[in-house]
């Protein structure tokens, strides 16, 4: 498949089990209900592609480049994502519970209610990323820049944040997730 470009092609319950998709280009195409079970996305760029609901187990991620797509409610389990590019890319709901991703950049994007329980997420650059209602529990996000993020509560308490970098909001928030009265 490499270099091959699919462009606003649609896919259903497809399973690319062990596919080589490596170089890979789609441009506004749909994936629902999908697996890419130790399927090989390696060097391969996506545009405008949603993957919604899709399941990746052991897949090949890195060097890939998604922008303005969509992984909505997608699991990633035991992938390989680094190094990866995201830009503009939401993450509602996706299963990255485990992932390894440290120092990766993920500035802006949205991960509303994602899982990344147990994530590596050490040194990542998650600033002005939407992390309402993620789970967090065990997530590392030590040294990681959280100026501009939206954090919950229970996000704030459950996450490993020591040397991270925070805005004064989110200074008063993670005090007071930790029964600190402020003021």
């Amino acid at each position: 498949m490499y270099g091959q470009k699919w462009e606003g092609r649609s896919f259903v319950r497809c399973d690319f089990t062990e596919a080589d998709l490596r170089g890979l280009e789609t441009a506004n195409c749909t994936f629902t209900d999908c697996r890419f079970d130790r399927t090989d996305l390696g060097e391969s760029a996506h545009r405008a592609t949603a993957f919604r609901s899709c399941r990746f187990e052991r897949a090949v991620l890195a060097s890939a480049e998604f922008t303005s797509c969509s992984w909505l409610g997608s699991v990633f389990a035991d992938c390989a994502m680094r190094p990866i590019a995201l830009t503009e890319t939401d993450l509602t709901l996706a299963g990255l519970s485990g992932a390894v991703l440290p120092k990766a950049s993920l500035r802006g994007l949205r991960l509303r209610e994602a899982n990344l329980e147990d994530a590596d997420l050490r040194a990542a650059d998650l600033r002005d990323a939407d992390l309402t209602g993620a789970r967090l529990r065990g997530c590392r996000l030590e040294g990681a820049d959280l100026r501009g993020a939206r954090l919950d509560a229970d996000g704030l308490a459950q996450a490993t944040l020591r040397g991270a970098r925070v805005d004064l909001d989110t200074a008063v928030a993670f005090a007071a997730a930790h029964g600190l009265r402020v003021g």
